[in-house]
């Protein structure tokens, strides 16, 4: 049986949890919650490009993503950010949905499975 390796464990989640070669992370979510959808998804989308490096993978190995977002009106934003950031010709299956998020003041949270490097 495989062992799964955890990185970045806390009482509540772990940031990582790694498998036969995939890489789960958890809910990546702003840090900075003054910011607008903008700052926000940029914040969020470094958030994943960090743990994905130090795992030694990157977003063109990204096998799934789900965004949710706590206003749907904002999708443009997001979207925005999203394309100036994914790898073309890489873009990973995506589902973008609206949700109420444990923070009123987070704007978007994404949760990312990824191919290990």
């Amino acid at each position: 049986m495989s062992e799964i390796q955890r990185s970045h464990v806390g009482k509540r989640l772990s940031e990582v949890a790694v498998h036969q070669g995939v890489l789960y992370l958890a809910g990546q979510v702003p840090s900075d919650v003054t910011q607008d959808m903008t700052g926000q998804t940029r914040q969020v989308l470094a958030s994943v490009d960090a743990l994905l490096a130090e795992h030694g993978s990157e977003k063109s190995r990204i096998l799934s993503c789900q965004i949710f977002l706590t206003d749907m009106s904002q999708v443009a934003a997001m979207n925005e950010v999203w394309d100036a950031w994914v790898t073309p010709g890489h873009t990973p299956p995506r589902a973008t949905v609206g949700a109420t998020l444990a923070s009123p003041e987070k704007l978007i949270e994404v949760v990312i499975v990824a191919a290990a490097g």
